[in-house]
């Protein structure tokens, strides 16, 4: 499992986007994480599923609401990402209104979460392998801060402790 001080695994993750802009096209566009993190302090939070009750009513809102914040704070970039397709994710940030605050990235074959061992098997629920709930704090790449939640939790990912850390 990742931890404190580990880099980010080399993964790709897909971003829907709606509208053309900086060499993106409109529709799902591939994200290198070691690329895309390279020189900055990123607040990656990741979930279980989009449109799911914790995820959309707490964990999303909670860092579209600390986005200034968490900027002041010297966060470049927030990241979600959750083990769904890209044109899922699209909605989703819609739904949320995260359009310039939180990066909604898919991790549609769960890569990224094996990668970083941090997955959850909800088969039993029928929705597969999925991610953890946790939020990390990252710098140029590397793993600063993990707060990975225990089973139906939502206490140590929330916005609200990741800014206590992007401030320490």
């Amino acid at each position: 499992m990742i931890k404190v001080g580990d880099t980010l695994p080399a993964a790709t993750l897909m971003e829907y986007s709606e509208v053309e802009g900086n060499g993106c096209s409109i529709g799902p566009n591939a994200v290198d994480v070691v690329k895309a993190s390279a020189g900055k302090t990123i607040a990656l939070f990741a979930l279980p599923g989009a449109f799911t009750p914790t995820c959309s009513a707490k964990h999303v809102p909670g860092y579209v609401e600390k986005f200034a914040e968490l900027k002041a704070s010297g966060v470049d970039e927030i990241w979600c990402v959750s083990v769904n397709d890209a044109f899922v994710m699209g909605a989703w940030a819609r739904d949320q209104k995260t359009d310039g605050k939180v990066r909604m990235l898919a991790d549609g074959s769960a890569a990224f979460a094996q990668a970083t061992g941090l997955t959850l098997d909800l088969t039993a629920k029928g929705m597969g392998l999925r991610s953890n709930r946790y939020s990390m704090l990252v710098k140029d790449g590397k793993v600063v801060s993990l707060n990975i939640e225990g089973p139906g939790k939502f206490e140590v990912s929330d916005a609200a402790t990741m800014l206590a850390q992007a401030k320490g």
